[in-house]
């Protein structure tokens, strides 16, 4: 299994850089324009908190973007976190007669 190093970005941080700051959003202003509490966007924005599909929605119809723009990168910040925790995942071995994927 290929790993990073570097944590991917956090689908807040693209939020908060490439939306909120250039066009003067605060959160309070954005939360409203997405039908969402100040607090939960707060909480995504500050990276304390994932994208649902729900939110992923809301954010595509917002910035003219995929919703899966922002589920993969929330995706691939829980994979990321994953692989650094231990949960017994790292035990498993791979089935008799299935070749190791190297993704």
């Amino acid at each position: 299994m290929r790993t990073r190093t570097r944590k991917p970005t956090h689908p807040g941080a693209l939020i908060r850089l490439d939306y909120m700051e250039p066009l003067s959003l605060s959160v309070t202003a954005l939360a409203e324009r997405l039908g969402v509490s100040r607090k939960h966007l707060s909480g995504i924005v500050n990276e304390r908190a994932g994208v649902s599909p729900d939110m992923a929605l809301r954010l595509s119809r917002a910035f003219g973007t995929s919703p899966g723009l922002w589920l993969n990168l929330q995706q691939a910040v829980e994979l990321w976190e994953a692989q650094r925790t231990p949960g017994g995942w790292e035990k498993v071995e791979a089935l008799p007669g299935i070749s190791e994927r190297v993704d």
